[in-house]
């Protein structure tokens, strides 16, 4: 079972990225999946989450209007874009399945002029 991020980087702030998290060797069409990150010397916070079908999706008030969480259950993939990027969204980005507990390796993303 696993889940591999990818898409991070450096971007000045307004800026956007798009994170993927690709699962594989578990059912992914059925599972609720999220997006947390951790920022520097402080805890890992959720960020989003969408149900298996995609149709619910809920996010953290500060991410409101921002960023949006979609699915492409045929490529097992869930993606964040990030729009209108802050200087307090640097973080360590993890893609986290709660069905079977499991956590990608994290991307970073560091927004800085």
């Amino acid at each position: 079972v696993q889940l591999v991020e990818s898409g991070g980087g450096l971007v000045q702030p307004g800026g956007s990225l798009r994170l993927s998290c690709v699962a594989s060797r578990f059912t992914f069409s059925s599972a609720f999946m999220t997006w947390y990150r951790q920022p520097p010397g402080k805890e890992r916070e959720l960020v989003a989450s969408i149900t298996s079908a995609g149709r619910s999706t809920n996010y953290a008030n500060s991410v409101k209007g921002r960023f949006t969480i979609s699915r492409d259950n045929a490529k097992n993939t869930v993606y964040l874009q990030m729009n209108s990027l802050k200087p307090e969204d640097t973080a360590v980005y993890y893609c986290y399945a709660p069905v079977g507990q499991i956590w990608g390796q994290g991307t970073q993303v560091t927004v800085s002029s």
